[in-house]
């Protein structure tokens, strides 16, 4: 109990310099948290997410360019695949299904992709989920309609039974509007996954929209392929990439984004440096707070140990001290992260249709605020020699 009104009556009186250090750990937790559960959940996802397919053959180029573009709607397709080589991998007895799609619309932004209805019919994007409406139908293979992704008809603010002119060009240029008009009839459930920020449209419209090449009317961008086996995927890699020089086959997608990880590893290297460095800088700041006042309490402290106070209780008062406001600024710290975390979801959210959990459990949500407040305690350290250093006749005596 002495203890404990050692220590509310120290935060009290230096009230200022407690709620500032106490947001600097705050801040300081918050960051730590949020680029470490940034890291982990977005390189979990990224390599899991795969919208219910295995691999991706489409023009001769980058394997990695080619699943952000098919999987993820971020990069530029490296070219297009003539009908005949969709319909060689279609009838191949390897694959159990393949999908096309066609890229190179959009709308104020958000991609238009072309395809078939298959995709939303006969296709898991997760174990035992399909694509679902959560309002209105399908599209017709051979009308001009649409049916929007969760995230892009929020963004756009479209509604079954709105309609729209697409843009050509994967940059939104509103110079470069198609005449034709688009009829939305339906928009998807969230997902979570990329087709969220997605236009889909029939696969033959936007192959044979205005102003596209009609010599390529019946060319696809890429496709979308499960396989029957493993096995048929290291098959079909040979063929495409190690025997043909035309084509490239992307298998499989998970190890093709965990190397994208890899090569970006050391970025996030740097951002846990630097959430460490803020945290020791934190840390520091306690210590520095702290024993700046210990001139101020060098009486007080005279004064408890005149009473019957042991220099040890002296001592454990001035780290538990640190810690406690250690303890304040990590309590802060989960709205720090909270916020931090949002924004950042958000953004990825924006640009590749994926959510993020804030609130999924995370080891680092348990050992991140121990160390801060461990880290505090040890800031107290320097301070509670200090006072347990105090002469009681030096600070008892009168001051003139």
């Amino acid at each position: 109990m002495t203890l404990a009104l050692i220590i509310l009556r120290s935060l009290r009186q230096h009230l200022l310099s407690t709620v500032i250090t106490a947001l600097s750990i705050a801040l300081a937790g918050g960051l730590l948290m949020s680029v470490w559960v940034v890291k982990v959940q977005s390189q979990a996802t990224f390599t899991q997410v795969n919208t219910g397919f295995d691999a991706v053959l489409g023009a001769r180029g980058s394997k990695l360019q080619l699943v952000l573009n098919a999987i993820f709607h971020l990069e530029a397709s490296p070219g297009n695949l003539a009908a005949a080589d969709f319909e060689f991998i279609r009838r191949h007895p390897a694959v159990k299904l393949a999908i096309p799609i066609a890229v190179g619309d959009n709308l104020r932004g958000f991609r238009i992709v072309g395809t078939v209805p298959e995709l939303f019919t006969a296709v898991e994007y997760a174990p035992g989920k399909k694509f679902a409406l959560s309002s209105g139908s399908l599209f017709n293979p051979v009308a001009k309609e649409a049916v929007l992704g969760s995230f892009a008809a929020q963004r756009l603010g479209l509604h079954t039974g709105d309609t729209f002119h697409p843009f050509h060009g994967l940059i939104y240029d509103e110079r470069n509007q198609h005449a034709e008009t688009y009829l939305v009839t339906g928009v998807l459930a969230p997902s979570n996954t990329p087709a969220d920020k997605v236009v889909w449209v029939p696969l033959h419209g936007l192959q044979t929209m205005a102003g596209h090449d009609p010599r390529a009317a019946s060319d696809v961008s890429a496709v979308l392929i499960q396989l029957r086996s493993p096995a048929a995927g290291f098959m079909l890699d040979m063929m495409y990439n190690k025997q043909g020089n035309r084509l490239t086959f992307a298998f499989p997608i998970g190890a093709i984004m965990a190397e994208l990880f890899n090569k970006i590893g050391w970025f996030d290297q740097v951002l846990t440096l630097i959430a460490y460095l803020v945290a020791l800088v934190s840390a520091g700041g306690v210590l520095v707070a702290i024993y700046n006042s210990m001139a101020a309490r060098r009486r007080d402290i005279a004064i408890l140990r005149a009473l019957g106070a042991h220099r040890r209780t002296i001592f454990g008062a001035i780290v538990l001290e640190a810690a406690t406001i250690g303890l304040l600024g990590m309590l802060a710290g989960f709205a720090a992260y909270a916020g931090i975390l949002t924004a950042v979801a958000a953004i990825i959210r924006a640009q590749t249709g994926v959510l993020l959990n804030a609130w999924t459990y995370n080891p680092v949500m348990l050992w991140a605020p121990l160390g801060m407040i461990g880290l505090c305690a040890l800031g107290g350290l320097l301070p509670a020699w200090k006072a347990y250093r105090t002469d009681i006749a030096e600070n008892l005596a009168p001051v003139s």
